[in-house]
């Protein structure tokens, strides 16, 4: 636990070193329990995917990963069935990578273990705590639509 901050620009720099570090942890943590089918990084990649079809290159950025690591992921996911290739309906020259029906099905596997964790988990908080956690992920949602129109306009 970190002491009280004294000052805002305090309090700035201690969320601004600690929360991604917690943050990235609590999601490992959460992946290293139930199927360990899928990586952190092929989940994220498949929840992507539930938006609609992408080509590569939206899916390098939107992941931040290399074009030519991302294309090895959809190798895997498309030999598990997870995934489709098809050529742009618009353009020929373009490749979607779709979710079948399968990756819907698996994502929402790897989605419940996480949230029947998060409930246990969560359940065992104090009435305050929890009521802090809900503020919390307010806050994080509107940091999340800070940064989303941040990188559109970038």
């Amino acid at each position: 636990m970190n002491k009280p901050a004294s000052s805002r620009a305090e309090a700035v720099d201690i969320v601004a070193k600690t929360l991604t570090l917690r943050a990235s942890r609590l999601l490992r943590l959460l992946a290293s329990f139930g199927t360990r089918e899928l990586t952190r990084t092929e989940s994220g990649l498949l929840a992507t995917l539930l938006d609609g079809p992408r080509r590569i290159t939206e899916l390098a950025t939107s992941e931040a990963l290399a074009q030519p690591t991302v294309t090895k992921l959809v190798d895997r996911l498309e030999g598990l069935g997870f995934v489709t290739r098809e050529r742009s309906e618009a353009d020929g020259r373009v490749v979607m990578v779709t979710i079948t029906a399968d990756g819907r099905a698996e994502i929402a596997v790897v989605r419940e273990q996480v949230r029947s964790l998060m409930r246990e988990t969560v359940a065992s908080l104090t009435d305050d705590e929890l009521a802090v956690l809900i503020r919390a992920s307010d806050t994080l949602e509107k940091m999340i639509d800070t940064l989303q129109s941040r990188r559109a306009r970038s």
